[in-house]
């Protein structure tokens, strides 16, 4: 089934909807695109902060936060290709540091209580983020595990922000001292996974990622604003991100533009789980190249097989119940993303593939309706339940489809 084409209705209709946001002071601006039948349409709302009359730009520099760990799961399957990496391998050989894991009998328990873990950690656990360890449904600093990583400053159970000053040995190195919170392959744990999985590619490339990824993936999709900081010359185009204010309920900047924001910098660990900056032109094509099984403009970046992977639900059905805060109830996960749960639960359409990043963007692509929706704002999520701004993005796209 293929979807309708993009009308100059649907446009005024997706213009009001998230223009309704910005009037309400919700956020300042936002770009979003919305591809059908290969067509994209743009759309370029308010300003770039709240305290100027800068107007919001097409090819602003976004944060994407969680949008990153579709980018750098594709990474990691180019090196699948070249028989660099195997998912089945386990990770240890490329990562001494992970060897001989140990796991909490309780979630909550002391950190001493721990049995062996009863295998090895393979790549397909950390794409499918059930490597054992990763966010947990419990307030933050209430169980020891949480202390624990929060002494260590591993930035893993919660937002990629404020950057940490670890290197990606160090960080890994601080990791390994923790024992897991489930067995390898047993339970879906969200976010770490991608940090590890960067440090792999880092070990099995010998190259920061970055440069990996620029060579191997920017430079070829031409996505020349996407990387883990913002040049000098460009950071005119970064927009000021916020976040809830805990105490008053209102908007507080998270991240300054301009020469003082955090990624003005390079970071000292390129942090695989939410550190990227982006347009919405680099981000759209990324996913135009998923999309055509791995080819963009008629060179083959990735193969169809890699692709597939990508984008197939990896998670039995127990642990797609247990993630539903996270997935909702009709997704499962592939690699670094969502995706249409597999089994009696499966939905043919509405969202397919994709993900959310908490810095405020969203991704995803219906292939059952050949649609495709990307928003990017700089309005921080404040829980895995979808902003507003979200909601009515995404009724507007399906409205008519």
């Amino acid at each position: 089934m293929t979807t309708t084409a993009w009308t100059d209705a649907d446009a005024a209709r997706l213009r009001e909807r998230l223009s309704r946001h910005i009037e309400q002071g919700a956020l300042p601006g936002l770009v979003a695109l919305v591809a059908c039948g290969g067509d994209a349409h743009v759309e370029v709302l308010g300003t770039a902060s709240f305290d100027e009359e800068r107007p919001m730009r097409r090819d602003a520099i976004f944060r994407i936060a969680s949008l990153t760990k579709p980018v750098v799961a594709a990474a990691a399957m180019l090196l699948v290709d070249e028989g660099v990496l195997r998912l089945d391998d386990p990770i240890d050989e490329l990562l001494p540091e992970m060897a001989e894991r140990r796991v909490l009998r309780r979630f909550d328990g002391p950190l001493d209580d721990t049995v062996p873990a009863e295998r090895r950690i393979t790549l397909h656990d950390v794409l499918t983020f059930r490597l054992g360890f990763g966010s947990v449904m419990a307030a933050p600093g209430s169980t020891p595990i949480q202390r624990a990583e929060e002494v260590l400053d591993l930035g893993t159970l919660g937002a990629p922000w404020p950057p940490r000053s670890l290197s990606s040995d160090e960080w890994i190195r601080r990791f390994a001292t923790l024992p897991l919170l489930a067995q390898p392959g047993q339970e879906w744990h969200y976010n770490t996974g991608s940090q590890v999985l960067g440090v792999l590619i880092e070990r099995a490339t010998g190259q920061a990622l970055g440069a990996f990824l620029h060579a191997r993936l920017f430079e070829p999709l031409g996505m020349a604003d996407t990387g883990f900081s913002v040049a000098p010359a460009q950071l005119h185009r970064l927009p000021t991100a916020y976040r809830t204010d805990e105490v008053t309920g209102g908007l507080a900047v998270l991240d300054p533009a301009g020469p003082n924001s955090w990624w003005a910098t390079p970071p000292a660990m390129a942090n695989a789980a939410g550190w990227l900056v982006s347009t919405i032109d680099d981000y759209w094509a990324f996913v135009r190249m998923l999309l055509a099984d791995g080819v963009h403009d008629d060179r083959r970046i990735m193969s169809t097989d890699a692709v597939t992977r990508m984008c197939t639900d990896h998670l039995t059905a127990a642990q797609r119940g247990a993630a539903s805060m996270f997935l909702g109830d009709d997704s499962g996960w592939g690699f670094g993303m969502a995706v249409p749960a597999a089994g009696p639960r499966r939905t043919e359409g509405r969202y397919g593939f994709g993900w959310d990043g908490a810095s405020g963007t969203s991704w995803r692509s219906d292939t059952a309706r050949d649609i495709t929706g990307i928003l990017f704002t700089q309005r921080a999520m404040d829980s895995p339940e979808p902003p507003p701004v979200f909601a009515d993005f995404w009724d507007a796209l399906y409205e008519t489809r």
